[in-house]
């Protein structure tokens, strides 16, 4: 596992992480408003009842104006998320997806570091985001949990 990448794998980036929301309107203003994200690239799919979108910790001035400079930017920029909405679910009541927090052995988690984790919690604190685990609670001191507005958890280093 250690030493050079298997031949032909050199330029492979994890470039996406998808998950499914309820209500793309409160996602993106949770991933954009709190955690400072920029929409990088949308895409609707109304025949297959669906809508795309990619964010990511960017500065928003190399994104680029058009549609195809866009989806460049996302298809070269690792670590995007892509928030998939599926037509009506913002109708259902409660949870529509599995976060992977009530099964212990399904997805965890998604981490983003910071600069500060405390003065970052303080931020999400006055924000109203939910906590799964603040700073110094439980035996890991200087790490946080939030939740996102579906209930996905997301690590703050």
């Amino acid at each position: 596992m250690a030493g050079p990448r298997p031949d032909g794998t050199e330029n492979f980036v994890m470039q996406q992480t998808m998950m499914r929301v309820k209500d793309p309107k409160k996602s993106l203003e949770f991933y954009c408003d709190v955690l400072g994200f920029k929409l990088i690239h949308y895409s609707e799919f109304p025949q297959w009842k669906f809508n795309v979108y990619f964010v990511a910790p960017v500065d928003s001035s190399t994104v680029g104006a058009t549609q195809p400079q866009r989806w460049n930017h996302c298809m070269n920029t690792p670590g995007c998320i892509e928030l998939t909405w599926n037509y009506g679910s913002e109708n259902e009541e409660g949870m529509v997806y599995n976060t992977g927090n009530a099964d212990a052995t399904g997805f965890g988690h998604i981490g983003i570091t910071v600069p500060n984790v405390y003065t970052a919690c303080e931020r999400f604190h006055k924000m109203g985001v939910e906590f799964h685990k603040s700073p110094n609670s439980g035996g890991m001191k200087g790490l946080a949990f939030i939740k996102d507005p579906d209930g996905y958890l997301i690590e703050v280093l």
